[in-house]
């Protein structure tokens, strides 16, 4: 016998007992994956040892990957049973959901397919069909890999460090979506597939809104860039970890600069942009999440900018911080640092507005060792020369409610990864960011990867709240990825998430981290620019040593 702590009680319980077993009948579809001793483990894991036992919901983080995971793997399910022959990519796309087409010109994904697949998927969802985990040799998973036709499965197990693959079966059909599943296919009774040519939106319950699947809203600019991405990606063959591996090999002077010619493309086309409007435009907004490369990229489009004759000022949005005992407090009673009024709204409208006039302000500065603002400098700008601001709330109406829509031009900027671990199974943007960050923070300020971890959860919200909803009102969407760039960030991301033990809280993060990141071949640092946005995070940017 053991010992089971749960539920602030002790309950002694056979060897092998599953955590599924210990909850009522009423409960057993209630949740979806639990912690054993802080790690995540499905419902079905046999318990072994003492161990405390906690439940997770659809409000986990972890049980909401959990929950995308198995319904990636009942899609693929549905497709293999009515067209085994079609080969199917899924990615993360607009609103908060995923996109399903096909990668092949030979299938073409209609009304017809969409309504036959929403079939399958119900029936398969109805039979309630259990999800059996297997462990099987390298060998053997390529020949069932094989079997499949899964041939982008079989190229990333190549890169596979460890011996063994973890294999799910549902009813006849084997395959693995680097994830743990649900216990059976009867817990997916939440999700919505529609039509969205070439391919099907699928949404499903998100964690961030309580586990509610939010209202599908189509996004044009923003999904212009996402489909932008993933051309990208496809014209350069660089649409898997595998392909991308395989482009470090082979040349990875030529893949960096390839990948950092994309982003000079981008830029000189918003030099271009502004230049037609130079008469017009007087202030460049630039906003996007946490560890998109905003700092960076404000300084190359100034660059871009005077090399078209045209001379920007740069204006830190943060200079205008209010004093740090006058910031409101979050639901939890904590400093809520995203929230707008952490900003003087209105003295830096004033000041917008009197510099775009032709006015003299004195600027303030704000001390991050005082928490508070002190005496700054005077400016004053001519008629030619626009404002460039940068910060998270820069595309808010609020902060420049006095400046005519015309005279504006606003620029968010984001990392749009379209990069798989294979076909199945897309990587996550939300994670490449949040792998920036520790790296940043680790390297300038000398904080520990745990430490960026305990904010993130701030951080996202605050980016739900405040960033997100404003980026439909951008004139252009840049995206910041380079492709390469894993393969880099990957030696000091390593080690900082290694530090973080099994008994930390941070630790089932921390090792999703990792399992992506071993899949990836390490590059070389010399062939990267000096002005290349990947400086920001690992440093010998010329722009700035922070």
């Amino acid at each position: 016998m053991i010992t089971i702590k749960w539920n602030n009680q002790d309950l002694s319980i056979p060897v092998g007992t599953t955590p599924l077993t210990l909850l009522p009948d009423e409960d057993k579809k209630k949740y979806y994956v639990c912690l054993v001793n802080g790690r995540v483990r499905e419902l079905t894991y046999p318990l072994t040892k003492n161990a405390t036992l906690e439940f997770s919901d659809l409000t986990s983080s972890e049980a909401g990957k959990v929950y995308e995971a198995s319904l990636r793997y009942v899609i693929a399910l549905a497709f293999y049973n009515c067209y085994p022959k079609a080969k199917i990519r899924l990615s993360y796309n607009v609103s908060r959901s995923m996109f399903c087409e096909s990668v092949t010109n030979d299938f073409i994904i209609d009304l017809k397919v969409v309504n036959t697949i929403k079939q399958e998927v119900a029936r398969i969802i109805n039979e309630d069909i259990p999800f059996e985990r297997t462990t099987v040799s390298k060998q053997e998973a390529a020949t069932i890999y094989e079997k499949y036709g899964m041939l982008d499965k079989l190229d990333i197990l190549s890169y596979r460090p460890d011996k063994d693959v973890h294999l799910y079966k549902c009813g006849n059909y084997l395959n693995y979506m680097h994830s743990y599943t649900v216990p059976s296919t009867g817990y997916l009774k939440d999700y919505a597939l529609h039509l969205y040519s070439p391919g099907i939106i699928i949404q499903y319950p998100r964690y961030e809104l309580g586990g509610i699947i939010p209202k599908f809203e189509d996004a044009p600019v923003y999904g212009k860039t996402i489909n932008q991405a993933y051309n990208w990606a496809k014209l350069t063959d660089c649409q898997t970890i595998y392909d991308i591996n395989e482009h470090v090999q082979e040349n990875p002077v030529d893949f960096i600069q390839t990948c950092e010619t994309k982003h000079n493309n981008m830029l000189a086309e918003i030099g271009e942009k502004i230049a037609k409007e130079r008469n017009n435009i007087r202030l460049i907004a630039i906003a996007g999440p946490s560890s998109s490369g905003k700092t960076t990229f404000s300084n190359r489009l100034r660059i871009e900018l005077l090399s078209k004759g045209i001379r920007p000022v740069m204006i830190s949005m943060d200079d205008y911080y209010i004093d740090r005992d006058k910031i409101p407090l979050n639901e939890d009673g904590e400093l809520d640092l995203e929230d707008i009024n952490t900003l003087d709204i209105e003295l830096f409208n004033e000041h917008m507005y009197a510099l775009i006039n032709g006015e003299e302000v004195e600027i303030p500065r704000f001390d991050f060792k005082l928490a508070k603002r002190v005496k700054g400098h005077k400016l004053k700008i001519s008629a030619d020369q626009p404002i460039i601001i940068e910060g998270i709330h820069a595309l808010n109406e609020q902060m420049s409610s006095l400046i005519p829509k015309h005279q504006k031009f606003k620029i968010f900027i984001s990392p749009q990864i379209q990069i798989n671990m294979d076909n199945h199974t897309p990587m996550s943007t939300t994670d490449l960011r949040l792998i920036r960050r520790i790296v940043r923070d680790n390297q300038f300020r000398n904080s520990p990867a745990k430490q960026t971890m305990s904010m993130w959860s701030s951080v996202r919200r605050g980016e739900f709240k405040w960033i997100y909803p404003n980026q439909e009102g951008a004139d252009y969407v840049y995206n910041s990825e380079l492709t390469y760039e894993l393969c880099v960030l990957k030696k000091y991301a390593i080690p900082l998430l290694k530090e973080i033990g099994v008994d930390d809280e941070y630790y089932i993060t921390a090792n999703r981290l990792l399992k992506y990141l071993k899949y990836f071949t390490e590059i070389e640092e010399f062939a990267i620019p000096c002005n290349s946005l990947l400086r920001e995070f690992i440093g010998g940017s010329c722009f700035y040593d922070v």
